[in-house]
């Protein structure tokens, strides 16, 4: 029998999902719409432990309100396609090997595979997408029913030697406007996170 996700559990999921979201298409009007109705906590302190969660998500839903469509869809463009190349590649191979397909690609597939998960055919993008892995993540957290020390070994193998440098990367973006903010939420949560698995089981 697996185990049964917290709320916290599923809060979390709820995260990488929406990262996920993000980062495998622009966003359409409907998860604009959710975004700029984030309702968020009052001003917290600096120390607050939860305060850079809370700025970043203030700053998303700011960008979620001066967004447009078509400015969305060049921005998605020229960070992650671009001709030839966007300015950010949101693939695990080529930031731990500069190269697509390569090592970790296959290794995430194994992982993937002894967990019964697989590509959609629908979908053309290599599991190692950011979007891919997000999206991996928040099934594994919410659905999977796995142990705190399994989905800590996906993160640990799959999400921080890559995840947050993309983040920051993405968060630091030349052409990014509305991404700078989805970077700035990412590279937070990863924070979050690595301190989440960092505590004992």
């Amino acid at each position: 029998m697996g185990v049964k996700p917290t709320e916290e559990d599923i809060a979390r999921a709820d995260v990488y999902r929406l990262l996920g979201a993000l980062l495998a298409q622009p966003p359409g009007d409907n998860l604009l719409q959710m975004l700029q109705g984030i309702v968020l906590p009052d001003e917290d302190s600096e120390d607050h432990p939860g305060a850079g969660m809370s700025k970043a998500w203030r700053k998303l839903k700011q960008a979620a309100h001066s967004a447009t469509q078509d400015g969305l869809e060049r921005e998605y463009h020229n960070l992650f396609i671009g001709l030839g190349k966007g300015e950010l590649s949101p693939y695990m191979s080529t930031y731990l090997t500069g190269f697509l397909m390569e090592r970790p690609l296959a290794e995430l597939r194994i992982a993937l595979s002894g967990l019964g998960l697989a590509r959609q055919e629908a979908v053309k993008e290599p599991e190692d997408h950011a979007a891919a892995i997000c999206e991996v993540m928040g099934v594994t957290i919410a659905e999977n029913g796995l142990s705190f020390d399994k989905v800590k070994e996906l993160f640990d193998r799959f999400v921080s030697p890559w995840l947050p440098a993309f983040f920051a990367d993405l968060e630091g973006a030349e052409t990014a406007r509305f991404y700078r903010a989805v970077g700035g939420l990412g590279s937070r949560f990863m924070e979050v996170e690595a301190a989440y698995f960092a505590m004992p089981a």
